[in-house]
């Protein structure tokens, strides 16, 4: 079974641990070992802790469950080189009024740049952390936005949103995240700014 690490146990992190417990084995980091080590145990499934160091050493997949800065922060770790990288990021402005990078490059090619030897994945971005409290039954036409460029990192990582209890949408190569992470932001002003909250997300209909 394959390893997945999560890195930084916000709100998404603990979101994506809850659904992919017992899909993958897990490993949690977190600045907080304490609130970590008893989310672990509530877990259960043997989920470990582990600092962030071992964590990318034991890990097959890592997902970066951070804000984009911190995830630029571990982006420098030399452990990544060879390994699948899940970016969740968006890339907002301190109060929500849009995007500090975009158009001509992305949170997940930034990333990309800093790790050339990782093989980055977008995913997850455009899904509010509420929806991950949802049965999965409920979010299994929910899509999540897939974008890399490696076509067997992206093929597990939809492995993965699909345990998860989402629908995975291939979008292409890297670049494609200049259009996810905007995509995002839409979602992010249609909860917040324009009063819808958080319990929508962005979707296609074959009419």
């Amino acid at each position: 079974m394959t390893t997945t690490a999560i890195i930084g146990l916000g709100n998404m992190g603990k979101g994506i641990a809850k659904r992919l417990s017992g899909e993958t084995n897990l490993v949690l980091s977190s600045r907080n070992a304490e609130t970590a080590i008893a989310f672990a145990a509530a877990l259960g499934n043997g989920a470990e802790v582990l600092d962030i160091d071992n964590a990318v050493q034991r890990a097959d997949v890592i997902i970066l469950a951070l804000p984009y800065e911190a995830a630029i922060e571990v982006a420098k770790h030399s452990g990544l080189s060879g390994k699948i990288v899940i970016d969740i990021t968006n890339p907002v402005k301190p109060d929500f009024s849009g995007l500090t990078i975009g158009h001509t490059t992305s949170a997940a090619e930034e990333l990309q740049a800093i790790a050339p030897s990782a093989k980055i994945v977008k995913a997850y971005n455009t899904v509010f952390a509420s929806i991950f409290d949802l049965p999965a039954a409920q979010t299994a036409t929910v899509p999540v936005f897939l974008a890399g460029n490696d076509h067997d990192a992206v093929s597990k990582v939809e492995a993965l949103v699909t345990a998860s209890g989402f629908k995975a949408e291939k979008t292409g190569a890297l670049d494609a995240a200049r259009l996810i992470e905007p995509l995002a932001m839409l979602n992010i002003r249609f909860g917040y700014a324009l009063g819808r909250g958080t319990s929508i997300a962005p979707a296609w209909q074959d009419l």
